[in-house]
């Protein structure tokens, strides 16, 4: 079939092969943001004169009807048709003829992937954002549990001071209010309007770019054309770097809960449905599902480079190179949706052992409560020191395991309430109810 840029020199299969690459592939992640962006593209092209106003209704309804399609994930890439920009509108020329060829004045694909990329990471972070809160209510609610429940804290991986689950679970909590932050921040860089910008240079037609900026929801349009054609890249980096951010959070929980459910510490019990047993071994239960969660979280915090790596030191304009990024970039998201999933399920699940300092190993990390105690008492604290210090090494010293910590953020204090208070702060500067508004007056 005809490419859109096909003039009279005939490409071969392997050239083709080679250039086309993964795009039939991963533009099925597009598919119903192209046709969005459409729809709100001939809706400002008949208000220029460059659609009759008779014509728009008729290509809205085929388009509606594309777009319910794509919801329903039937929407195929045909043999031959290079792109979804292609396929949708070889679509509308079957159904509409001369009419559907209509849809790609005032734009180029460039613009089209833009604001396609836009309308989905938009999507995408949404649904971040919900995973992200779900798994930070299970973390407070666990912490909120067992905030009474002491645990050793540790430093270079030696007992160090007394720790409690409540602030084990919490400080994950709080963890991910700042990686919230970094996905705000991706979504405010995101959430601009490259539409209109067309192959990166402007239109002589009189385009209407606030018209399709309203349209789609978005908060301002990125208004500087060649700005538009730059972002391609940028805000895939950008993103990525926010996903990287939630993936380093899991990735360090995966790796306590696995130390933790082993034999050597037995702090917790993962549950049963997420281990696996051994093929030799009849007494394993292997901690599988966190594993697999922190290599993949491993392996999308090296996202960022990824991107970077592929875009870095491109001069402005367009470039081919951008299309490779779509096939690390937009599976990427799946991964994290489901480790988020994972964790949520695990936390919930997970329980506790609320005996863990009933093991006389762990009598020395009271050590400096001691100190404390004499020094409250009037004890200089370097001779508080040296005196438990003298007691330790004479197997003199007997640990008071009742502890009083009262300052913010300890574990008589742990603050959670003023952590939820941040979360919801954060979630409440997304504003997701425009974006959902306008889509919603667009598509339905």
């Amino acid at each position: 079939m005809d490419k859109l840029w096909t003039k009279n020199v005939q490409m071969t299969d392997e050239i083709e092969k080679f250039t086309v690459g993964r795009d039939r592939e991963m533009d099925l992640y597009l598919a119903k943001y192209d046709v969005m962006g459409s729809m709100a593209h001939v809706t400002m092209l008949e208000s220029i004169g460059l659609i009759g106003k008779e014509e728009l209704p008729v290509l809205l309804d085929a388009l509606k009807e594309i777009y319910r399609t794509a919801e329903r994930g039937e929407f195929v890439i045909e043999e031959g048709v290079e792109d979804v920009h292609s396929q949708v509108e070889l679509m509308l020329t079957r159904q509409l003829g001369d009419l559907g060829k209509k849809i790609h004045s005032g734009r180029s694909r460039n613009d089209q992937v833009l604001v396609d990329l836009k309308l989905f990471i938009r999507d995408q972070l949404r649904e971040l954002t919900v995973l992200t809160k779900d798994l930070f209510d299970e973390l407070i609610a666990k912490s909120n549990e067992y905030k009474n429940v002491l645990m050793p804290g540790y430093t270079h991986l030696q007992v160090a001071m007394p720790s409690s689950f409540g602030l084990w679970f919490g400080a994950y909590a709080e963890s991910l209010v700042d990686d919230m932050q970094y996905l705000l921040a991706a979504w405010r860089i995101t959430n601009r309007n490259p539409l209109g910008s067309a192959a990166g240079y402007g239109s002589s037609f009189p385009l209407n770019r606030q018209m399709t900026t309203d349209l789609l929801g978005f908060d301002s349009m990125d208004y500087n054309v060649v700005y538009a054609q730059m972002g391609r890249g940028k805000t895939e980096r950008n993103v990525a770097f926010s996903m990287a951010s939630v993936a380093g959070t899991l990735a360090k929980l995966a790796f306590d809960a696995c130390m933790f459910n082993s034999q050597n510490f037995g702090f917790v019990k993962l549950p049963d449905e997420c281990t696996t047993g051994s093929s030799i071994m009849p007494h394993k239960k292997n901690p599988d599902v966190f594993e697999l969660t922190r290599a993949k979280c491993n392996k999308i915090q090296a996202l960022p480079q990824t991107v970077m790596l592929i875009m870095n030191n491109l001069p402005s304009g367009y470039f081919r190179d951008l299309q490779i990024i779509k096939e690390v970039f937009l599976p990427a998201f799946d991964d994290l949706k489901d480790c988020l999933r994972m964790a949520a399920y695990i936390i919930n699940k997970i329980r506790v052992n609320e005996h863990i300092l009933d093991n006389p190993i762990y009598d020395l990390m009271f050590s400096v409560e001691e100190v404390n105690r004499l020094a409250s008492s009037g004890t200089p604290f370097r001779d508080a020191y040296k005196q438990v210090g003298l007691a330790i090494e004479d197997g003199k010293f007997t640990p008071n395991k009742n502890i009083h910590h009262t300052h913010e953020g300890s574990t008589g204090n742990l603050c959670n309430d003023r952590i939820e208070a941040l979360m919801d702060k954060v979630i409440d500067e997304f504003a997701f109810s425009k974006m959902d508004e306008a889509i919603d007056r667009l598509t339905k």
